[in-house]
């Protein structure tokens, strides 16, 4: 059993072509947040939850520490619960991103969204390199946190630039990676370019999986936080079987020596 909450308000500070989340100046953070959120992981008896928010630029760390005391206050009351992080980009916040990896979340999601070419359309406030060098340092600074990351693909794109985003999250040292159909919300939304067919996605998942990654989820319907828990478990079970087969292999070698 598992939920994803979205912290930090319903007002984004971005305004992404592809999202419904309104865009504003958002209210103060609820100092009373992280209790509210680890008292409703256990009432409802969650096994992992998925903490999500929108970007706050005008927060100094960009919510850092309220994510944080969210995943701390939530770990206090239920300790058997796996906890997995969704953040934003923490763009010009140093690196204050290091107090997310500090509370120690079981997996650190951070959503690449798109190839390079389409950021200036589809994620003008963002910057791809940024994306990827968070992923990148989190994995430096705790190499045990589970790293992960989504791609919509229907934009425009083309496949050798996702083919390349994969490269670049290999580099980044990323474990589990996400490809799902971008979705229009409404006519003010980016523009559906192309419905991508079911075979299409098994081809990115079988591209995906020998390039490296531990776990792919690539279909239609798949998106960041879908069957989070159930992909938790065979995330770790995955880690588990590599790194059986490489001890392996070193002491296949040691004897071949």
């Amino acid at each position: 059993r598992h939920a994803t909450f979205m912290i930090m308000g319903d007002v984004c500070t971005r305004a992404c072509s592809f999202c419904n989340v309104k865009t504003g100046k958002p209210n103060k953070l609820d100092p009373l947040e992280p209790i509210k959120i680890a008292q409703a992981t256990k009432e409802l008896n969650l096994k992992h939850v998925v903490i999500t928010s929108v970007d706050r630029d005008d927060l100094e760390d960009g919510g850092a520490e309220h994510f944080s005391k969210v995943i701390s206050e939530t770990r206090k009351i239920n300790t058997n619960t796996t906890i997995e992080v969704l953040t934003p980009d923490f763009l010009r916040k140093g690196n204050n991103y290091k107090k997310v990896v500090n509370a120690n979340p079981d997996v650190f999601n951070h959503n690449i969204e798109t190839v390079p070419r389409l950021y200036p359309t589809i994620r003008p406030g963002s910057r791809y390199f940024t994306s990827l060098e968070l992923l990148n340092d989190i994995k430096k600074k705790n190499f045990k946190i589970f790293t992960k990351s989504g791609l919509m693909v229907g934009l425009g794109e083309k496949k050798e630039e996702i083919y390349q985003v994969m490269d670049d999250l290999r580099s980044a040292d990323v474990d589990f990676l996400t490809i799902g159909q971008y979705l229009q919300p409404s006519e003010k939304h980016a523009k559906l370019e192309k419905f991508i067919r079911p075979q299409e996605f098994d081809t990115f998942r079988k591209i995906a999986y020998a390039k490296g990654f531990l776990m792919v989820s690539s279909s239609p319907l798949t998106r960041s936080s879908y069957h989070a828990s159930n992909d938790f478990k065979k995330l770790k079970k995955a880690r588990e079987t590599s790194q059986k087969n490489r001890l392996n292999e070193i002491f296949k070698a040691r004897n071949n020596y």
